[in-house]
């Protein structure tokens, strides 16, 4: 998400300021791409926080100065990843929208590249949500709540085309047709029940396709 980006200060500047800014800099960068390479090694569950600081050669002080917790860690290391999907959604629907796709079948779509992006993203999302961050608050820091305002966004544009009948509550909806994909719930059908990116994907447009019926 773009406000995941960095903020970048434009207050005082002077020549310390600089090396500070460049120091901090370059220690996030490499607090964030050691703690990669250790999860990738040992799993993201098997790293604490002690240890990735050691491995980078940086005090405790520095790591949770930028990080309080390695959830927040966790968020930053997708920071990249959910701008790209970000993106690449927006790009598709406005495609979509020009060649005159109707809003439920956009919205199939973005279902099926979300039950994608959590499963490539299940490690980290989970130590996010263990430690409450996508509870607390729908902060547009949160993945959830892109994910949210976009599903939202997209009953609510098939209502005014017609495609869905007035008075749905959308503000549920949206949640419940999200809440299969939290993280946890997720984790369960993949690695207890087994199921297939494919087979989750296709109940969800069963779920989506049942929308279709609703009646005033």
């Amino acid at each position: 998400m773009t406000s995941d980006l960095p903020i970048i200060s434009l207050g005082n500047i002077d020549e310390d300021g600089r090396s500070e800014r460049k120091d901090a800099a370059a220690n996030r960068k490499l607090i964030l791409e050691t703690a990669e390479a250790l999860f990738a090694e040992k799993g993201v569950e098997n790293v604490c926080m002690a240890e990735i600081a050691q491995a980078a050669g940086v005090g405790k002080g520095t790591l949770y100065r930028r990080f309080a917790n390695k959830a927040e860690l966790c968020l930053a290391l997708m920071d990249t990843q959910m701008v790209e999907f970000q993106n690449r959604m927006l790009a598709e629907f406005r495609k979509m929208t020009v060649n005159r796709v109707p809003q439920m079948a956009q919205l199939e779509f973005f279902m099926d590249g979300l039950v994608h992006f959590t499963d490539a993203h299940a490690p980290l999302l989970s130590e996010v949500q263990s430690e409450g961050l996508l509870q607390e608050r729908r902060s547009t820091e949160m993945p959830h709540f892109w994910q949210y305002m976009t599903v939202h966004g997209l009953f609510q544009t098939a209502i005014d085309a017609g495609e869905l009948p007035q008075g749905l509550d959308t503000e549920y909806l949206a949640d419940a047709l999200l809440s299969p994909l939290m993280v946890d719930i997720f984790r369960f059908q993949r690695e207890v029940r087994g199921f297939s990116l494919e087979r989750i994907s296709e109940g969800l447009r069963v779920l989506i396709a049942g929308l279709r019926h609703c009646v005033d």
